[in-house]
């Protein structure tokens, strides 16, 4: 779809203007975002999930005594009758279908943002405080009414007394009821607070913003390892060392040395974008697949939705992996990774080393043939 077209989800804005107005600069508050908006998961599905293993929830109540948190998974959870608590599941996207579609709309967003879908379940009362992100985010309402106040929070200080991340001196300057299919979008740090009104379900489509330090540490350490792979373990050598009298001083011929395992690691200009693609689309920590079985004919495809895919001018990245590409298979994964799928006719036009890289995924998990569950 252009980036020009207006679009329900955005109140009538393109792709293009929400860019350019809002996204990281200010909130939009959109009603009808979604018309008949109905919750992904029922309350007994989202529930069953936060019973398992593996995925990541946790549950929040408030009370006489203040402010509890507790991390699942939950064989247990507080009475439906019992006001002011709530259930908050993480990744829902990555163990249902339905919630990976909610994603989709939200494709004018590089995907090398996107985070991951949660689900909070709140009952009469229920929230955990006001609070600000440090991540973009858009709050679907699926179910029920909450009540929103949010705004841009200059005093930042959280409280020392709560097991959560709660602001000391919340100040808003926006107050709204959002029903189902309304949405709010929120840049990082603007503050807000959510309080159910009745029993509610909401939608949270989270999108990460790296930290420079955290990105930092993940490239070095694939750069070494790429590094070491092409320049060998080679052992520094000093057999031309004089004596010397200052014992503590590092020599300069180690310091060359060091200097020179260090350039090694980018003596390839496109070794940062390698590493770069491969960090972004490496799956989360509880993330895994089931071994497929290997077609024997490829028709039509598509990614399994655990599964990030990537491209640059170069390469491909899929699950923290990297390929060269190039002509017209190159314009077929990119396809791919842009749709998260690919039609018989396009996979037909496939060169046998792309059909067979395809084939490979499919017998990974990666990737299934129409027809078989993801």
């Amino acid at each position: 779809m252009p980036n020009n077209t207006p679009l329900t989800l955005l109140g009538g804005l393109s792709a293009a203007q929400f860019m350019r107005r809002h996204w990281q600069k200010k909130p939009l508050l959109v009603r009808g975002a979604i018309p008949g908006m109905q919750a992904p998961l029922s309350r007994r599905e989202l529930f069953e999930l936060a019973a398992r293993e593996g995925v990541e929830s946790r549950l929040v109540q408030q009370g006489a005594k203040g402010w509890k948190l507790g991390r699942g998974p939950f064989a247990r959870l507080p009475a439906l009758k019992q006001a002011a608590w709530t259930l908050l599941v993480q990744g829902v996207d990555l163990h249902d279908e339905r919630a990976h579609r909610l994603l989709r709309p939200f494709g004018f967003i590089p995907a090398a943002r996107l985070d991951d879908l949660m689900i909070s379940y709140a009952t009469d009362g229920g929230g955990v405080g006001p609070h600000f992100d440090s991540y973009d985010v858009f709050l679907l309402q699926a179910h029920g009414k909450r009540r929103w106040r949010y705004g841009r929070q200059k005093d930042l200080r959280l409280r020392d007394d709560v097991p959560l991340k709660i602001l000391a001196n919340f100040q808003p300057e926006f107050d709204e009821v959002l029903e189902p299919g309304d949405m709010l979008y929120l840049p990082p740090q603007y503050a807000h607070d959510g309080i159910a009104i009745g029993e509610c379900m909401t939608c949270s489509v989270g999108f990460r913003v790296p930290r420079r330090r955290e990105l930092a540490r993940e490239l070095l350490l694939r750069l070494a390892d790429e590094a070491a792979d092409v320049a060998g373990d080679a052992l520094y050598s000093d057999a031309s060392q004089p004596a010397t009298v200052s014992s503590a001083a590092i020599p300069e011929a180690l310091m060359q040395f060091a200097r020179r395992s260090v350039e090694s690691a980018m003596r390839d200009p496109h070794a940062l974008a390698r590493s770069l693609g491969e960090v972004l689309t490496e799956p989360k920590p509880d993330v895994w697949f089931e071994a497929g079985a290997r077609p024997g004919r490829l028709h039509a495809v598509r990614l399994d939705r655990r599964s990030r895919m990537l491209h640059d001018d170069r390469h491909i990245f899929i699950n923290g992996e990297s390929w060269r590409a190039a002509g017209r298979d190159a314009t077929l994964m990119r396809r791919l990774a842009d749709d998260r799928m690919l039609d018989g006719r396009a996979v037909a036009g496939a060169s046998p080393q792309a059909r067979e890289l395809l084939a490979s995924w499919c017998e990974a998990g990666w990737l299934h043939a129409t027809g078989e569950g993801a």
